[in-house]
């Protein structure tokens, strides 16, 4: 029984695919290669903790595009939906998509 857990909820954010040659640093498994890695995290992850929920978006966050829907959703996605984020976790491997989440977090006020 969990009763002390209290609810959480993940929004994932990316549009690349798995591939093989992810398997030695990141949490994906072989079975996976193909699916978008956000679809591959919520399944790997949902499986650890099933009572997480999950936003998952599949597009690229440095685009004109697509940055304003970002802001939007760690301002408005919260756990309770019209409230932000509790946490900004960036875990992106390029400069721009860095400075893309620095800049959303900077405009919101969110650190």
């Amino acid at each position: 029984m969990r009763s002390n857990v209290k609810p959480a909820k993940l929004l994932l954010f990316d549009y690349d695919k798995v591939e093989l040659a992810n398997m030695n640093r990141l949490f994906f498994q072989p079975h996976q290669a193909g699916l978008s890695k956000v679809q591959a995290a919520e399944h790997t992850l949902r499986n650890i903790n099933p009572d997480v929920l999950f936003e998952v978006h599949n597009y690229n966050i440095t685009t004109v595009e697509n940055f304003q829907h970002f802001m939007d959703r760690i301002s408005n996605g919260g756990l309770e939906e019209g409230k932000p984020v509790d946490l900004v976790l960036s875990c992106v491997d390029n400069f721009e998509a860095r400075m893309t989440i620095n800049t959303a977090c900077n405009e919101l006020g969110q650190t």
